[in-house]
Order: structure tokens, then C-alpha cells, then sequence
């Protein structure tokens, strides 16, 4: 009888132990035993990042793992042209991207974004870096997106070609029509051995700039201020100062690797290019020296006064991490991401004293006259309405532009052309906004 009632005593322990272990006391302690858990639980993101960026940000997330190794980032690109169209089809079809860069009004229409306001007032985020493009970003008044560079355009040019003609640097205050007879001037040779006075890489922007830094808009309903700046870049072609668009098109050439071979003498392209140059130094692959000064401008308009179209990131609403996709998003925008891209030569979307001291460095590093990228007027390229970018710019400018750069259209009926585009496609389905 006394194993019997000291059998049962052994039961009731247990028994009691085993309901203490569901009890609210034992959830304390299950609760402490999940947070090493969850705070050491493997996470996988994927992010679309344009070409030119790829490498600067598997460098910032090195970094950044360091106080989150628990998560990995996986990193893909698409070539410029395709990039969109290569992301949107991924997220459409369910499988996507936890984070991607770009525009935002190309991807507002998708309704993926996720709104970043909880997140960054839950961590304490300091945006007054952003100044004001931290208002461009909203959409209802919500923040969808954050900008990690400004994408200001600059004036490249080769040095030694310059100095092997014996023919002064451009200046930091030219006007178009001086540009252009400085092209002519750097123009020589032919074939292989030709030497062009400038590159305009085969962007609608790369003609219609003059238009926009004069303070005209591309959905404007007046457009006659870019007939100037498409006849530019066809007197350029006609100059024989710039190779002509159709043989781009046909050659796939592109700025970057056009420039650095060593035959360009001026390179009209964005703060990222900066970057390139360093890393192309950096590999031994660049044999000329280098420097920097603003775009040309138009007569009466300030110089050093360039437009601009930040490329930010933005969050997929229906990533499965919103936590730690936000941590890398806000790292890689926020002040330290911006140290070290400022450092690697790119315009970052913030900035104060510390990063722009990371993006002047300490003098050694070239361009020399890297300091014009902070001292310039920026012109926003176009309004961050939806539709603007893949409808006005994509789709109209550009598809008129080049009947006009083929010799298929004269210069005014394109202007005219687009213009009543404009109104017809995009102008009249967003007349309320």
C-alpha cells in the first residue's frame, strides 16, 4: 500500500510538472528561449538593383552583415532597357523581389509598394538628410520609397585628348552653341582611328536636357522649348561630332565602355559614372587622364544647373521579412549607406557634413573638380506622377525622337507629334492630379 500511494505521489509530480510546463510561467520561459532564436533565425531577401549599382551594394550589404548576419541578400540586375519590364513580369507572376531600386513612379501603378511611414517612425529614422526630395516621395501622403542617389548630370571629358591638341579644358560656364563648336574642334580622324568630340548615350534625355534645365517640363502643353534641344543633337550628328544614333542602336554602344576606350573627348552623363571610371582605373583598364565640369546650358540660364531624377528603393508589399528587409533598405538610404556610396564617388539621396566629407575624400582621387556635383541647381526631369517616365518618356519621346534622329520626320511635326501625345495618352487620364 505504501509503494502504491508513494507510486501515485510520483504521478502527481509529474503530472504537475508537465502542467507548469504549459503554464503561463513555463511561456515566460519558452518566450526567452525564442528570442536568441529569432534573432539568429536565417532570413533570405532578393533584390533587383539597376546594372551600374550592383557592385556598390554587395559592398554596403558586406557591411551590413556584420550586424545582421542572420540575413542574406541575394543580388540581380537586368540590362538598363529591360529592367523594368524584367521586375514588374517577376512580381506579377507572385514570385518578385523583397526590395528593387528605381524610379518610383514606374512601379506606383503595380500597388506593391509598401508604405515605409510605421517603419521609419518605429525606428526612430532620422530623415531630415533627405531635405526635400523626402516629401517627393509620397503618394497620398504616404512614403513609399526612399532615395539612395540623386543621378545630377556632369560634363566627362578626357584630358589627354585635350592636351594632346593643344585646346583648353571645357569650361565650367558653357553655353550649347559652345559645346558644340568645341565638339567639331575635338573631332578628327576617321574609321577606327576616329575621335569623337563628344557621346550622347541614346537617352531621350541626353536631347531633350536644355529643354528642362530652361525650366520646361515634359508633359508641358506647350513643348516648342525642345525643337532647340532635338535640333542640337542632330546638328551634333551632322557635325560628325557624336557618333549617330542609329549606328548606337545598331552597335549597342553605351556610354561607359564608349568613353573609357579612349576616343571620346567629352562624355555627357550622370554622377554615377563617377564610379565606373574609379573602378575601371582601379582594374588598369582606363590609359588617359580625367576630369570633370558642368553640363552646357542654354543662353540666360544659370550654369552648373543640371536635372535630376533620384533613383530610390522601395519594398515589396508582400515580402515575407518587411523587418529586416526595412533594416537593409534603411541602412543602404540612411547615413552610413550613404557615407560609403559618397565614398565610392556616387551623389547619395542623403546627405550632410559627414558624407559629403566621404564624397570629397581627401583630394587624391580623381575627378579633380569633383566639388561641381555639390554645388549644383537641379531641375527635377519630371514630375513623380505616375506614368510619366513609361508612357511620356519611354513610349512618346522617345519613339518620335528617333523617327526625327532616322531623318523620318523633321523636327517640328516630332515636336508636334509629341505634343498631341502628351494630351492624347497621358495628359488627359491624368488631368485631375
Amino acid at each position: 500500500m505504501k509503494r502504491m500511494f508513494s507510486l501515485v505521489g510520483i504521478l502527481l509530480v509529474c503530472f504537475s510538472l508537465l502542467v507548469g510546463c504549459s503554464s503561463g510561467g513555463a511561456e515566460k520561459g519558452s518566450s526567452e528561449a525564442e528570442k536568441p532564436k529569432a534573432s539568429n533565425e536565417k532570413v533570405s531577401l532578393k533584390m533587383a538593383v539597376f546594372p551600374a549599382d550592383e557592385e556598390v551594394f554587395k559592398r554596403g550589404y558586406e557591411n551590413f552583415k556584420k550586424d545582421h548576419p542572420n540575413v542574406e541578400i541575394t543580388f540581380e540586375t537586368f540590362p538598363q532597357q529591360q529592367y523594368y519590364e524584367k521586375i514588374r513580369m517577376q512580381l506579377s507572376g507572385g514570385e518578385g523581389y523583397d526590395l528593387f531600386t528605381g524610379q518610383m513612379d514606374n512601379m506606383i501603378d503595380t500597388g506593391l509598394l509598401t508604405p515605409l511611414d510605421k517603419y521609419i517612425k518605429e525606428s526612430k529614422m532620422d530623415v531630415a538628410g533627405y531635405g526635400t526630395m523626402y516629401d517627393t516621395y509620397k503618394s497620398d501622403d504616404k512614403v513609399l520609397s526612399l532615395p539612395y542617389r540623386k543621378s545630377n548630370w556632369m560634363l566627362y571629358y578626357n584630358k589627354s585628348l585635350f592636351d594632346e591638341k593643344g585646346i583648353d579644358y571645357p569650361s565650367d560656364d558653357m553655353t550649347w552653341d559652345e559645346f558644340r563648336e568645341l565638339a567639331k574642334k575635338m573631332t578628327s580622324g576617321s574609321g577606327e582611328s576616329k575621335v569623337y568630340g563628344a557621346y550622347l548615350q541614346q537617352w531621350p534625355q541626353t536631347w531633350y536636357m536644355s529643354a528642362v534645365q530652361d525650366g520646361a517640363s515634359i508633359i508641358d502643353k506647350d513643348l516648342s522649348p525642345f525643337k532647340d534641344a532635338l535640333q542640337l543633337r542632330i546638328d551634333l550628328e551632322k557635325d560628325g561630332s557624336i557618333m549617330k544614333w542609329s549606328e548606337q542602336v545598331t552597335t549597342g554602344a553605351h556610354y561607359n565602355a564608349a568613353f573609357q576606350k579612349g576616343n571620346i573627348a567629352m562624355n555627357l552623363i550622370g554622377d554615377w559614372h563617377v564610379a565606373q571610371l574609379r573602378q575601371a582605373e582601379k582594374e588598369g583598364k582606363l590609359n588617359f587622364d580625367w576630369d570633370v565640369v558642368p553640363i552646357p546650358h542654354p543662353e540666360g540660364v544659370a550654369k552648373n544647373t543640371s536635372l535630376a531624377l533620384p533613383v530610390s528603393i522601395m519594398m515589396n508589399k508582400n515580402t515575407k521579412h518587411p523587418k529586416e528587409a526595412f533594416e537593409f533598405l534603411k541602412y543602404i538610404t540612411g547615413k552610413e549607406g550613404a557615407e560609403l556610396l559618397a565614398s565610392e564617388g556616387y551623389l547619395t539621396g542623403y546627405m550632410d557634413k559627414d558624407v559629403e566629407k566621404a564624397y570629397l575624400g581627401d583630394g587624391t582621387q580623381k575627378p579633380e573638380n569633383l566639388h561641381y556635383f555639390l554645388e549644383t541647381k537641379e531641375y527635377p526631369e519630371y514630375p513623380m506622377l505616375p506614368g510619366v517616365n513609361n508612357v511620356v518618356k519611354e513610349q512618346i519621346f522617345k519613339q518620335e525622337g528617333e523617327l526625327a534622329l532616322l531623318g523620318q520626320k523633321s523636327v517640328d511635326d516630332a515636336i508636334k507629334e509629341i505634343t498631341k501625345r502628351v494630351k492624347d495618352e497621358w495628359a488627359s487620364k491624368y488631368a485631375g492630379k
